[in-house]
């Protein structure tokens, strides 16, 4: 019997590595974007239709604040980024935020922030492969209905790829990767140029005319108004997540780790806002309108929608109308984007088993994460998120809009707890150096965590206010109880 699972294995996952073979794992740049940054790179497909969706509760004139909100999300997005250029420098082990937190802040914020940034990557998954789901039934109709177990599927077939290697991980999405970035900028460079000449059409769902929340018939106004924006952004800052895996995951980058996975994040920070820019701006050129029962909101010449109408996501909206629906660049974008959201969560399935490892290394998890499988990956890390994953798309049907409003929550408690244990940092570092020029980079790199820890701590109080009931609740509790485990 044992023969005969070993012998399943080797099919599976392939022939054991010896531990010299560790430095053949390692990653060039060119590699690390795709593995490292994918799940903030493929946000697009799912932060701009959450803010439409949300501002459309208001009614149409409320949508097009959209730019505006979709602004907001990118300035805190490249402030994060260049804080997190501070920690991987000052960090190169792969303990990222958990490490940062621990050192400076003390065990127990240390623990809050592993915590969060567990449950974070096991949502990372969930959201990302729920949302390729709904993107598979976009270009094949027929599939609608079956989208937790297209995403329940994807999630076994990527932890099988995962446990083979985090290289031939690397190298299987980086062809993808590259050509859904080439693919959103193409489309975004087409879209401006039929704009500016006046060929640009709009959206399937332009002319809908959409039935405002109770509440909200006089549109962004009042308390109500102000919240509503509020917590649009908080829906928009979805596309923050993944930047703190490249701050875990520097140890597997080539040398120079520091400098590699620096330069990586700035690659991240800038394919992602103008990735971000362009569909945002797009959806509003177009007047792509999303809701979140088109039965109830939509009317048509003040009528409900016919039965059996199907809500594609944004992406898809933009490409119908700049492309045609059914042309060959159509199918590229929306192939595309699905694919990227499937890869995305490989960034979680590449930070988690490292950050379990180093709490089970420091005592804090089961010793059985700490120790690398036959392929020199963490395969009991990968084994536990894919579980993980599993048990929230099934649970919630993989229904997007319901996922996200557990997410991001605790990926900004690790972002705001970083930040400050960064500025205590460079506060005990700058008491020790002596040579002028290594102080002056040393203020310079506390300024930028300073600011980051003023803008990551708005956001998480904003996020906390605004999704609290929606559901955050559920991802505080799962925190909680795990801070209580470890």
């Amino acid at each position: 019997m044992l023969t005969i699972l070993n012998a399943v294995k080797r099919v599976l996952v392939g022939r054991p590595f010896r531990n010299d073979r560790m430095v053949h794992t390692l990653l060039p740049k060119r590699i690390a974007l795709p593995v490292f940054a994918s799940d903030a790179l493929s946000s697009v497909a799912y932060a701009p239709d959450e803010i439409l969706l949300t501002l459309a509760l208001a009614g149409v004139s409320a949508v097009a604040f959209s730019p505006l909100v979709g602004l907001a999300v990118m300035v805190v997005l490249l402030t994060v980024v260049a804080s997190y250029r501070q920690n991987v420098h000052a960090y190169p082990s792969g303990g990222g935020d958990y490490e940062i937190a621990n050192d400076n802040l003390g065990k127990y914020a240390g623990l809050t922030v592993a915590s969060a940034l567990l449950v974070d990557y096991v949502l990372t998954v969930a959201v990302s492969m729920s949302s390729a789901a709904t993107y598979l039934t976009t270009a094949v109709p027929s599939l609608h209905g079956q989208q937790a177990m297209i995403a329940a599927v994807g999630v076994v077939i990527l932890a099988l790829v995962n446990l083979r290697g985090v290289k031939e991980a690397g190298t299987l999405f980086a062809v993808p990767t590259y050509i859904f970035m080439a693919s959103i900028l193409g489309m975004t460079a087409i879209g401006i140029f039929q704009a500016m000449t006046g060929q640009l059409g709009q959206a399937p769902s332009a002319a809908f005319t959409i039935v405002p929340a109770p509440g909200f018939d006089e549109g962004l106004v009042g308390l109500a108004g102000a919240f509503l924006l509020l917590r649009a952004f908080s829906s928009g800052a979805a596309a923050l997540t993944g930047v703190e895996a490249i701050s875990n995951g520097v140890p597997n980058f080539k040398k120079p780790k520091s400098k590699n996975a620096a330069t990586t994040l700035l690659l991240l920070g800038i394919i992602a806002s103008a990735m971000l820019a362009g569909i945002i701006y797009l959806a509003n050129a177009t007047k792509v309108h999303i809701v979140l029962d088109p039965a109830t909101e939509f009317l048509l010449n003040g009528q409900p929608l016919p039965e059996g109408y199907i809500q594609n996501p944004a992406i898809s909206q933009i490409a119908q109308t700049i492309f045609g629906a059914g042309s060959l660049p159509f199918y590229i974008v929306v192939a595309a984007t699905g694919t990227i959201l499937v890869f995305a969560s490989n960034t979680a399935f590449n930070g988690f088993p490292v950050l379990g490892s180093i709490l089970a290394q420091d005592g804090y998890l089961p010793r059985q994460l700490r120790t690398r499988g036959d392929r020199l990956a963490f395969s009991n890390g990968v084994l536990a998120l894919a579980a993980g994953a599993l048990v929230l798309i099934l649970s919630f049907n993989a229904d997007v809009t319901k996922l996200i409003q557990l997410y991001i929550v605790g990926v900004f408690i690790s972002f705001t707890a970083s930040q400050l244990g960064m500025v205590r940092h460079w506060g005990r570092q700058l008491k020790l150096a002596k040579d002028k020029a290594v102080r002056r980079q040393m203020i310079k790199s506390r300024t930028i965590n300073m600011i980051g820890f003023g803008m990551t701590a708005l956001v998480l109080l904003i996020v906390l206010i605004t999704k609290f009931e929606q559901g955050a609740w559920i991802a505080l509790l799962a925190m909680f109880v795990l801070f209580l485990i470890m």
